[in-house]
């Protein structure tokens, strides 16, 4: 007879208060899934499509439901005008929306980004359509509240994405426009000056300073630290050769830049 006691399963594997812990592992079907340790036993979900397993209406989530729906509705109507969804449509999609963060979660920890990326872009695309098409005023306005949130762990997971490959310049300008939109949201409830007071924005903020002290050094930038020393020094043939050397690494660099563009 088959054992339904989860005690085999998570022996060895300690539920830690405070810590985020998951793992992958293949399941019976062969494909990956992903458990988080709980304090009474263990939350699995699948690695890919909906995190539970379902497809709603024959769908990967309810989300690609609804969205299909919209492009039916406009191809016949030739407009998304008169279209809504109801309370109990808007409720089932924050229901969903709180599977795929326990995996948004987890995929973090996992170091996972790129399924991070997947998987917050998705939930912010629930936010702008419940936004566009939901009935009632409540439906509207209830997950704004996390956008801030998406937005920070989206942009978190495209800078990690940038970083492993070692594209600094990449993953700074990442983080500049997750700040630029977490300012726009303040700005758009009169809370221009908000963005100090930001959690979110505070972690991005930290994570722009530790990309930056990580950056190499620009070597153009470099090589101009040692001419003003030069000059301040006086040594004017030293000099000369390091402005010949700048203009050179300028001229190649904008031959480069030609050719790309190209």
């Amino acid at each position: 007879m088959a054992s339904y006691d989860l005690r085999r399963i998570l022996a060895g594997w300690d539920y830690e208060p405070g810590q985020i812990t998951v793992r992958k592992v293949s399941g019976d079907d062969g494909s990956v899934k992903i458990q988080m340790r709980l304090d009474l036993g263990l939350l699995q979900m699948e690695s890919k499509g909906r995190p539970d397993g379902r497809r709603p209406f024959g769908e990967d989530s309810l989300l690609d439901y609804h969205e299909k729906r919209i492009a039916k509705y406009k191809e016949g109507n030739g407009t998304d005008l008169g279209f809504e969804l109801s309370p109990d449509e808007c409720q089932l999609l924050r229901e969903e929306t709180v599977q795929y963060y326990h995996r948004y979660l987890a995929e973090f920890v996992l170091e996972d980004f790129q399924a991070v990326e997947r998987d917050t872009a998705r939930n912010l695309r629930v936010l702008d359509l419940v936004v566009r098409y939901g009935r009632d005023e409540h439906d509207r306005a209830s997950l704004e509240q996390y956008r801030p949130y998406l937005i920070m762990m989206n942009t978190r997971a495209q800078v990690h994405l940038a970083l492993r490959q070692g594209r600094f310049k990449t993953a700074l300008a990442r983080v500049e426009a997750g700040l630029s939109r977490i300012q726009e949201l303040l700005s758009d409830v009169g809370m221009e000056d908000g963005l100090d007071e930001s959690t979110e924005a505070g972690i991005l903020m930290s994570l722009q300073r530790e990309i930056r002290a990580r950056m190499p050094a620009d070597p153009i930038q470099k090589l101009e630290s040692e001419l003003d020393k030069a000059v301040e020094e006086e040594r004017y043939e030293d000099a000369a050769v390091l402005r010949e050397r700048i203009e050179a690494m300028r001229t190649k660099s904008s031959a480069s830049a030609r050719r790309r563009r190209k």
